[in-house]
């Protein structure tokens, strides 16, 4: 074996890790997802692993090359030994001493626990190290190997010239998986199908643009510094370093621009009307709702989703000659007298405050309260604050359930924050916290100052972002948080993996957390499950699909295991008419790998889809859940017309607003 062959390069070491995780890729995951799904996992995976891989394999090389030096300068070598061979005996060195060091520092951090992302980043150090010299020292081996076959068969050569890289990876991969089954004990379960040849393929073409890309740089570079002015090598050197810089430059320049011009299009969609909504002022509209000519918020500064707010407010009582649909239909009466079977207590209150119905939060805070005055919103028995999603969307199916349920005694209150999707919102975060709070505790002052007896009863409602921007709000404060604003009880549904209140008070105990306030279901058979006693204590309800990538994707996948991938994960199970429980089997935390895959199931959750409980849509859980979590009554029959009415709505929502 020549001694060169100690001595692996960055590229070879990058292709054996890239190999090795590229099975893994088709692993099942939280969805079902197209072979397009399946080529950007594998492409952005694959070459994610090479370039950490590669950055990784330079660090030992660069020790190898230190080693080499003092072993030399203190005599540890035999004289006679011509560097090469020195430094070959030092890269192997390096590179089957760091794999104990890497994997055992691995083994010590798992076991004493990894919480933070600081120490998630040290497990990931430690790993990376430990599987990249692994993989090297394996190659080495196989390399080895090799060449003694290739000279025992008389080949000349032809077998030690062929690449190992990727077998050698591929091979690793098999033994690995066949290590992790052997360990689990059980087979894995059978998940919707994951397209692999198209997905493969697909992931090539990933890749292969990716690898265009950076070569295309890297020549650029290695041109500039050619023709660059300047006798000596550092004048080269500086030159094709400033052509790097440059390069990212004018592809960070050119990638702003293209996002400003995005974002600039969703926003002026999001502000469009809907032709036939132009003449609802006063017509589909009511005095007690924000937008009607009544209202101190005009029609215009709704928004696409505020004005569809306005309009879709559940009517106490049967419509005489209700105006047409946009084909020329008459509605069905779903009136709360129809569906509920008896009179309505009040008429709804729904104020709604758009992006642009004032120039600044405190305005909009003041034009709220100014609107809930108005409106006498507060002779209503249940109040709701509502942080819509992204765009400004309130959940209608939630909307209609707690009007039908109180018989039209509740008033809302929503503060739209953004006019972009909920994930291209997450900047607006912040500026949602600081407009929830200032509004609720305005509303939290009124409240006290009312005669206890007359006071209505306070509860939160949010979904997906606006789950995330109305926890924000609680921040620090754990479960005593809500209590001190005076909220009585909350339902948050489909709360992103990013909210820091959900891990507070869900994770390890803290003084400022009573658990038995709080719960995180998937269903309300599991809800059920908690028992009567235990379920009369709960005021604080997270109903997060097991399923919903929303709820579980998060920067941390990049460095730590979550605890939904631990040991204790619930098993896969389908329960008919709701959601499916647990997570695959098959599917591991595996670093950058799990990370796309779950952005992918993000993406996959959110598509548009028919009525049911699935991924990221959770309007046919909610009837059940609004009566219950927020203590509101009614008869298994008014529980069944309230579930077919709002089906029904939907149904006509979705032709109205197409």
């Amino acid at each position: 074996m020549k001694q060169s062959d100690f001595v692996q390069t960055g590229q070879k070491v990058g292709l054996v890790m890239a190999s090795v995780v590229t099975p893994s890729t088709l692993a099942p995951s939280l969805s079902k997802r197209s072979w397009q799904d399946q080529g950007l996992i594998t492409g952005l995976s694959t070459g994610g692993h090479y370039l950490v891989a590669l950055t990784s394999q330079d660090v030992i090389d660069v020790i190898a090359r230190a080693a080499a030096g003092a072993a030399t300068t203190w005599g540890l070598f035999p004289q006679d030994w011509p560097d090469e061979r020195r430094n070959a005996a030092a890269a192997l060195g390096c590179e089957v001493g760091m794999v104990p060091v890497g994997l055992g520092l691995t083994a010590y951090l798992d076991r004493r626990g990894v919480r933070t992302a600081g120490q998630g980043l040290e497990r990931q150090l430690a790993w990376r190290m430990g599987a990249t010299a692994l993989s090297g020292t394996v190659l080495i081996g196989a390399t080895a190997g090799v060449r003694r076959l290739d000279r025992a068969l008389g080949a000349g050569g032809r077998l030690a010239a062929l690449p190992l890289s990727i077998p050698v990876g591929l091979a690793a991969a098999a033994v690995i998986d066949r290590f992790q089954r052997a360990e689990t004990g059980s087979a894995v379960e059978p998940v919707d199908e994951v397209p692999t040849a198209k997905g493969l393929a697909a992931g090539a073409g990933v890749l292969a643009i990716l690898y265009g890309a950076a070569w295309a740089e890297r020549w650029t570079a290695q041109q500039v510094r050619r023709l660059a002015p300047g006798a000596s090598p550092g004048d080269s050197l500086a030159w094709q370093l400033f052509s790097h810089a440059a390069f990212v430059a004018a592809g960070g320049a050119v990638f702003n621009a293209l996002w400003t011009r995005a974002m600039q299009r969703i926003e002026s969609v999001t502000t469009t009307v809907d032709p036939w909504m132009r003449a609802a002022p006063g017509v589909w509209t009511d005095p007690l709702v924000s937008g009607d000519p009544a209202s101190l918020v005009s029609w215009d500064s709704l928004g696409r989703e505020g004005r569809r707010h306005a309009v879709s407010f559940v009517r106490p009582e049967r419509v005489a000659s209700p105006p047409p649909l946009p084909d020329g239909t008459v509605p069905t009466d779903m009136s709360i007298q129809t569906v509920m079977g008896e009179p309505a207590r009040a008429h709804p209150v729904q104020v709604f405050v758009g992006l642009e119905s004032a120039a600044t939060p405190t305005e909009r805070v003041e034009l709220a309260i100014a609107e809930l005055d108005r409106t006498d919103a507060w002779s209503r028995s249940l109040l709701m604050l509502v942080s819509p999603t992204g765009t400004g969307y309130v959940n209608y199916v939630a909307m209609a359930v707690a009007q039908y349920l109180t018989r039209g005694d509740v008033a809302s209150v929503t503060m739209q924050y953004s006019k972009r999707p909920s994930p291209l919102s997450l900047g607006k975060v912040r500026d949602a916290r600081e407009q929830n709070r200032l509004l609720w505790l305005r509303i939290l002052q009124r409240v006290r100052d009312m005669p206890p007896d007359k006071r209505p009863e306070v509860v939160l409602f949010g979904e997906s972002l606006g789950a995330h921007t109305s926890q924000d709000v609680l921040l620090g404060w754990g479960t005593l948080g809500p209590q001190a604003l005076g909220i009585d009880r909350a339902l948050w549904i489909g709360t992103p993996g990013g909210s820091k209140w959900m891990h507070e008070v869900t994770g390890p105990p803290r003084p400022d957390v009573d658990p038995s306030l709080v719960t995180v279901v998937n269903d309300y058979e599991q809800f059920l499950a908690l028992g009567e006693e235990a379920r009369s204590r709960v005021r604080y309800v997270l109903l997060s699909h097991d399923n919903d990538g929303v709820t579980k994707f998060g920067p941390d996948l990049l460095n730590r295991r979550p605890a939904w991938l631990g040991p204790d994960r619930p098993r896969r199970e389908d329960i008919p008419g709701r959601s499916p429980r647990g997570i695959p089997a098959g599917m591991r935390w595996r670093p950058i790998t799990t990370f796309v895959q779950t952005l992918v199931d993000m993406k996959n959750a959110q598509i548009p889809g028919s009525f049911r409980a699935w991924a990221h849509d959770y309007r046919a859980d909610l009837p059940e859940f609004i009566r219950d979590v927020y203590g509101l009554k009614c008869t298994d029959e008014q529980m069944a017309a309230i579930q077919d009415a709002v089906r029904r709505r939907e149904a006509y929502r979705e032709e109205a607003f197409s």
